[in-house]
C-alpha cells in the first residue's frame, strides 16, 4: 500500500493516519467514550494474556499503564477518527492498537512506530478482531452512558416533578381532552401523570441494560473465536465486569452479538421512549404557561432570559422548546439506529460506527437537557391560582356530576344553553328547572369530582 506520514507527536500509526485521509468526512469524530471503554477492553485482555502467561509481565506492564491513560482520557489527543469509517470500528479499533503499542514502547524506552518490542496486533490486539471487540467497547460506552448520565438525571427530575405534585395535590383545575375543556383533576394529578410517564421509560431504559451486559470480546472474526485461547472469552469479560463494577458477562451466542446489534437498538429505543414522555411533558407545559394575557396562563415559568430582540418584557419557554429540540434530535436519531440496526448482512453488521455516535449522543443531550429542564424550569415553577380558580368556575363541563341525576341529554342541554348564552353553568342549569339550586350546589362541587387515578390513593 506504500508508505504514508505519520505526525512525530502523535501515537497513532499507519493505519489511523490513512483512515484520517481516506475518510475525513464531515466533523463527527467517533466519541472519546468508545476509546475510554476501548481502554478497558485492552487492559482486561492484556491481563487474561498475562495470567496465562501468552504475554510477558514487563510488556503487560507498559500495555496496562498506556491502558489506564486512555480510560483516563489522557490519551484524547491522539484519537482522531470519524465516525464515517469502516462500518466494523476496525480503524478504531486499530487507532486504539497503535496508540498503546507506541505508548508502551515510549514508556519502555523504544522508538515509536517501530512496533518493537510491544506490537499493535501480535500484542495489543492479541486473542482479539475488531469485530469483537467495537461491539465490546459499545457496550461498554452505553451502559457507561446510562449508568452516569441518563439515570442519575432523569431521576433527579422526575423527583423534582413528584415533589412539586405532592404539593399540588389540593389544588382543582380544569382538565382537557382534544383540547377542549373537560372535567376536574388536581394540578397534582396532572404532574403525576408526567411523572409515571418518565418512571415508566426509566424502568425501560434500567432494563435495556441486560442485554448491553453480555459482551462478544472472545467471538474474534465471525464468532467461532479463532485465534483466541479456550476461556478467553469469559476471562475476558469476567475482567472487565471487575475493572467497571459493572455485571458484565461473556455473551452467550456470539453470533448473535457479532452479526447484529439488537440489544443497542433496542436500548436506543429505551431512549426514544424516554423523548415520547419529555416532549409530551414540555409542550404540556408551555401551553399551559402560554401567555400571560392571552393564553391559557395557568403555569408561570421562571423568566431565565429576554425572548425577544423586539418585543420588550417578553419571556419565552425557553427550557421546553430545547427539550422539545432535544426530543426531536434523539427520534431522528433513533430513526437511523434501528435502521441502521437492520443492516446487519450474514456473520457482521457493518454500521456499528454510526449506531454508537448515534447513542451517545442521544444519551448525553437527554442528560443534560433534563437537568437544565430541571434546574432552570421546573424547580421554578409556579402556579396562577387565580387563573385555575377562574377557569374551574368558568367551566361548563362540570355538568357532568349531573348527568347521573338529571339524564345525560338534559345535562348536555344544560351545556349547550350555557355556551349559546355566555352563562354559567349554574345560571344554565337552575333556568333549566331540571334541578333547583340546593340539589346544583350538592353536587357541582369540584373538589369532590377529582377522584384519585393513583394506586394507594
Amino acid at each position: 500500500m506504500g508508505t504514508v506520514d505519520v505526525p512525530a507527536d502523535r501515537y497513532w500509526g499507519a493505519q489511523t493516519q490513512r483512515s484520517l485521509e481516506h475518510f475525513s468526512i464531515g466533523s463527527d469524530r467517533m466519541p472519546k467514550a468508545v476509546y475510554h471503554a476501548y481502554g478497558y477492553v485492552k487492559k482486561a485482555c492484556a491481563l487474561v494474556n498475562q495470567a496465562a502467561g501468552r504475554l510477558p509481565a514487563w510488556k503487560a506492564d507498559a500495555i496496562l499503564r498506556a491502558a489506564d491513560e486512555t480510560i483516563d482520557g489522557e490519551l484524547d489527543g491522539h484519537f482522531p477518527l470519524f465516525v464515517w469509517q469502516t462500518g466494523s470500528g476496525t480503524q478504531s479499533n486499530m487507532n486504539v492498537n497503535e496508540v498503546i503499542s507506541n505508548r508502551a514502547i515510549q514508556l519502555l524506552g523504544g522508538v515509536p512506530g517501530s512496533q518493537m518490542p510491544v506490537g499493535p496486533n501480535d500484542d495489543v490486539n492479541m486473542g482479539q478482531s475488531s469485530n469483537d471487540t467495537f461491539p465490546t467497547a459499545m457496550h461498554i460506552a452505553a451502559v457507561a452512558a446510562i449508568d452516569d448520565q441518563v439515570i442519575p438525571q432523569v431521576t433527579a427530575l422526575v423527583e423534582t416533578i413528584e415533589c412539586k405534585a405532592d404539593d399540588w395535590m389540593d389544588v382543582v383545575k380544569i382538565g382537557r381532552t382534544h383540547l377542549e375543556d373537560a372535567v376536574p383533576l388536581t394540578v397534582g394529578q396532572e404532574w403525576h401523570g408526567w411523572a409515571g410517564q418518565i418512571r415508566d421509560a426509566l424502568a425501560a431504559i434500567e432494563a435495556s441494560r441486560s442485554g448491553l451486559y453480555q459482551l462478544a470480546v472472545g467471538g474474534t472474526a465471525v464468532g467461532t473465536g479463532l485465534n483466541a485461547p479456550k476461556g478467553f472469552a469469559a476471562d475476558v469479560a469476567a475482567k472487565i465486569a471487575e475493572l467497571t463494577g459493572r455485571p458484565f458477562v461473556t455473551a452467550p451466542n456470539k453470533f448473535t452479538a457479532q452479526g447484529s446489534l439488537d440489544t443497542m437498538v433496542r436500548a436506543h429505543g429505551a431512549l426514544r421512549d424516554l423523548a415520547v414522555a419529555l416532549m409530551k411533558i414540555a409542550n404540556d407545559m408551555r401551553w399551559l404557561a402560554s401567555g400571560p394575557r392571552c393564553g391559557f396562563g395557568e403555569l408561570l415559568l421562571p423568566s431565565n432570559e429576554p425572548g425577544s430582540s423586539i418585543m420588550p418584557g417578553k419571556v419565552n419557554p425557553t427550557q421546553c422548546e430545547a427539550m422539545v429540540m432535544i426530543c426531536i434530535q434523539v427520534m431522528g436519531n433513533d430513526s437511523a439506529v434501528a435502521f441502521a440496526g437492520s443492516q446487519g448482512n450474514f456473520e457482521l453488521n457493518a454500521m456499528r460506527p454510526v449506531i454508537i455516535s448515534n447513542f451517545l449522543h442521544s444519551a448525553r443531550i437527554l442528560a443534560d437537557g433534563c437537568e437544565k429542564f430541571r434546574i432552570f424550569s421546573v424547580e421554578g415553577t409556579a402556579l396562577n391560582r387565580d387563573r385555575i380558580e377562574q377557569y374551574v368556575e368558568g367551566s361548563v363541563m362540570l355538568v357532568t356530576a349531573l348527568s347521573p341525576v338529571i339524564g345525560y341529554q338534559n345535562a348536555a342541554h344544560i351545556a349547550e344553553t350555557a355556551i349559546a348564552g355566555n352563562l354559567t353553568l349554574r345560571q344554565a342549569a337552575l333556568a333549566s328547572g331540571k334541578v333547583d339550586e340546593a340539589t346544583f350546589d350538592r353536587i357541582v362541587k369540584p373538589i369532590e369530582m377529582v377522584g384519585h387515578g393513583l394506586a394507594g390513593a
